[in-house]
């Protein structure tokens, strides 16, 4: 059978870490699935993924996505041992706390108001701690002297987002997932009498089901199915240093240290449109950042740098709908596709598969921008 002619159960527009852990999901749930993925041509979020499993700061003025993230990182452990059981591939995962830095007392303030508000939106199931400098530096050896303090959760951590990758697609292909490269996905019809016609430059694939899974494609994509996902780039730029002894136990926003001892530097947000470039004013920015966390970095030698675009829907909130008018289609789209791939590949997977749907989504239809003001939160 040709891809040309080929049907199957589920369609998953999207070869990312959203798309891949769907495709894991489903198939752990016996349907035949077929994972599009549009190739080196594609824009992916991947390419700047900085690794992070993270709760902190998540959901502040919604609580129920501070609830959905506590609930992904609770699952992560699991998730991590099912991936290496059943592919022998190691997403790398260290789950024992992380840490947000802060410069002055205002911010360290500000930060504490922040965690308490969300705190107070899970009823008390969020803990955290508010770690000053003396204490701080016990924890952290090296960190700079303009480092005032730091909040800490212990949910937090992080994993090699390359290697949950390629342990997804590792996991895929052994349930018998059909992966598509170099399909660039253009139209998606709804048939009359129920189930899809996928249309790519070279192919047309029919299911009885399509998850939009496709990033900032999603944008083009979900009003052929009724849906709705303005999702919009948002640039980071990533510093990779070279390898050098493991100093750093804990991950934090703005530097952590790889599982192969090179350290990841970023945070940079930027609404510049489609341009992934790198820039010598947000490079510098972030390398004197970095140092000023830990100093002794002004020594260590960068290797490279690249920018990626992060998928952000106006409220910076997932995106997850059925479509009301063409059923058997759906849309799931976020800019945490680490953090919250053990709950796509298991309630989300759920309610594509059985249209059960999860307990705590209802808050993210896309038909809420109709009237919420743009608001980013990272």
């Amino acid at each position: 059978m040709t891809l040309a002619t080929r049907s199957s159960d589920i369609v998953i527009v999207g070869g990312g870490l959203v798309g891949a852990s769907l495709a894991y999901g489903l198939a752990k749930r016996n349907r035949r699935v077929v994972l599009l993925d549009a190739g080196d041509a594609g824009i992916r979020a991947a390419h700047g993924n900085f690794g992070l499993v993270w709760v902190q700061n998540k959901g502040y003025g919604l609580g129920a996505y501070a609830r959905w993230s506590r609930r992904a990182a609770r699952a992560w452990q699991v998730f991590a041992q099912d991936l290496i059981d059943e592919t022998g591939v190691n997403p790398m995962l260290e789950q024992r706390g992380g840490f947000h830095l802060c410069f002055d007392e205002l911010e360290l303030s500000k930060r504490q108001a922040r965690l308490e508000s969300i705190r107070v939106s899970l009823d008390g199931d969020y803990p955290y701690q508010m770690i000053e400098r003396p204490a701080l530096a016990a924890l952290l050896p090296g960190i700079g002297p303009e480092v005032a303090g730091a909040s800490f959760t212990e949910m937090d951590g992080h994993a090699n987002p390359l290697m949950l990758l390629r342990a997804l697609y590792e996991a895929c292909r052994t349930r018998g997932v059909t992966v598509c490269g170099g399909q660039q996905v253009e139209t998606i019809q709804h048939r009359l009498g129920g189930g899809f016609a996928i249309n790519t430059r070279t192919a047309q694939i029919d299911a009885e089901r399509v998850v939009l899974a496709a990033g900032l494609g999603n944008a083009n994509l979900a009003p052929q199915v009724g849906l709705c996902a303005p999702v919009r780039p948002n640039r980071g730029q990533i510093l990779i240093t070279e390898r050098v002894e493991r100093f750093l136990q804990y991950p934090t926003p703005y530097v952590r240290q790889t599982d192969n001892g090179s350290l990841q530097l970023g945070d940079s947000m930027e609404d510049v449109g489609f341009d992934n470039g790198v820039t010598t004013g947000v490079i510098a920015s972030i390398a004197a950042r970095a140092i000023r966390c830990f100093p002794a970095l002004a020594h260590v030698k960068l290797v490279r740098s690249w920018g990626a675009l992060r998928v952000m829907s106006p409220d910076g909130f997932p995106v997850y709908e059925a479509s009301a008018t063409c059923p058997g289609a759906f849309v799931v789209t976020c800019h945490s596709g680490v953090t919250l791939a053990p709950l796509h590949a298991a309630p989300i997977a759920d309610w594509i598969a059985s249209d059960t749907t999860p307990d705590g989504i209802d808050c993210f239809g896309g038909d809420r921008f109709n009237m919420e003001p743009v608001r980013y939160e990272h």
